[in-house]
């Protein structure tokens, strides 16, 4: 009797190895493919940055891209890294707001790091992270505009950045309210500002978070203020390719690690209450949509 009880446990233990291997089998090796295989293979990750979307991506004095998005996105490059087991360098490719698309699709790039918004109708196309912002579309305006809510764009010209869904918003508001609203799409944010800046427009329709941005580092807020309603609601996420399931599934648990840790709002902080490293200071709180994001992240089982 205790013989065979010891031979139960000896079994269960292990010690009888060739019953044990007889029932499993080894793991099967993981085969990289898409961006990591190609990541593997040239020890490198392309980025898309963006020159003038203050505090996502932009350039500082020194010509190189930093900000909120280009942080999360070295986030991305350290946990693909470990993923594939080879240090990965980082190719800095500037896309524009009519680019980006394009230069994900095409492999030109393999994340964009900007400021873009997520929605359904780009992820017919393109792959995204989790929501790392949440912005909305506004007016800037001349300080003595009489332009104070959407409806007073009757018969005035907007200027949008081409491409983005601010210019959506126009178009579809001008056609809704029957507006009569001319349209100016400008290549980058920055050319945006400047036809706003020159009176080639009535009115700068960006995301709000982008419009304070320009105030603060032209320092344009005796010029130039934001209305107080919002045209559309925009959650930003970081771009990347679509059907690449290994890839996607370490940018999301790489953004999904920075939320449940803490580390996005001390990079929210960072990058939007805190002094920048180009001087300004845009003292945005956090939005309710955004704090109740990171409140629904469950974190990773341990």
């Amino acid at each position: 009797m205790h013989y065979v009880l010891a031979a139960a446990l000896a079994a269960w233990l292990g010690i009888f190895a060739p019953c044990v291997t007889a029932q499993t089998t080894a793991p099967e090796p993981v085969v990289l493919a898409g961006t990591l295989k190609k990541a593997r293979d040239t020890g490198v990750l392309v980025i898309g940055y963006r020159e003038s979307s203050l505090p996502f991506s932009y350039l500082n004095q020194a010509k190189r891209p930093i900000g909120y998005s280009i942080d999360i996105c070295q986030a991305i490059v350290t946990a693909a890294s470990a993923e594939i087991s080879r240090e990965l360098t980082v190719q800095w490719v500037p896309v524009t707001s009519e680019n980006r698309f394009d230069a994900i699709t095409s492999g030109k790039v393999d994340l964009e790091c900007g400021s873009t918004t997520r929605n359904a109708e780009r992820m017919r196309t393109v792959g995204f992270s989790p929501v790392i912002f949440v912005a909305g579309t506004k007016l800037m305006v001349p300080r003595n505009s009489s332009i104070k809510t959407f409806r007073d764009l009757k018969g005035k010209t907007v200027v949008a950045t081409a491409g983005t869904t601010n210019a959506d918003a126009i178009e579809q508001l001008s056609q809704r309210f029957n507006l009569g609203t001319k349209l100016i799409r400008a290549r980058d944010h920055a050319d945006a500002f400047e036809v706003l800046r020159h009176g080639g427009a009535d009115a700068y329709a960006g995301d709000d978070v982008l419009l304070y941005g320009f105030l603060a580092r032209a320092d344009a807020g005796k010029q130039f203020v934001v209305t107080r309603d919002f045209l559309s609601y925009d959650p930003y996420g970081i771009m990347l390719r679509r059907a690449d399931p290994q890839f996607a599934s370490i940018v999301d648990k790489a953004v999904r690690d920075l939320i449940t840790s803490g580390e996005l709002e001390r990079l929210y902080k960072q990058w939007f209450l805190n002094r920048l490293p180009t001087g300004e200071r845009l003292g945005i709180p956090m939005s309710a949509q955004l704090e109740d994001i990171i409140a629904a992240t469950p974190k990773e089982p341990e």
